[in-house]
């Protein structure tokens, strides 16, 4: 058998800052050629706002809750006990919910770039 596999709150909430610290809107590029920056800094602050309307948590929690469902079973079948699926389902839940995460993140992104190319900026990335 391998190593037993133990999921704590402080583990899972570390894995879930990590991922949510990969995608940012800082990083979205546009075509500078003849644009006003501080138009450009208050429209994408602007955009930003509406990206908070994207239900990150809410996404993290459901992948939380089907990776948990999964990882259960599959540590049910894997290790054939119940201590197999209680750790299954912590792994598959902390998976699942640094999907979630991510996933919310990415859509945010996505919402600020279309909402600037809305606004006539090029978006290069």
């Amino acid at each position: 058998m391998g190593l037993p596999v133990r999921v704590t709150p402080v583990l899972g909430l570390l894995c879930l800052t990590l991922v949510s610290a990969c995608t940012t809107t800082d990083e979205i590029i546009i075509d500078r050629k003849g644009v006003d920056m501080a138009k450009y800094a208050a429209d994408k602050a602007e955009c930003e706002v509406y990206a908070d309307e994207v239900r990150t948590g809410e996404k993290a929690a459901r992948g939380a809750a089907s990776g948990a469902v999964v990882g259960g079973a599959v540590g049910a079948i894997v290790r054939d006990s119940t201590d197999g699926a209680v750790q299954g389902a912590g792994v598959g839940a902390i998976t699942g919910g640094a999907r979630g995460l991510s996933e919310g993140e990415r859509d945010k992104v996505r919402v600020v770039k279309r909402c600037l190319g809305g606004r006539g900026y090029r978006v290069l990335n």
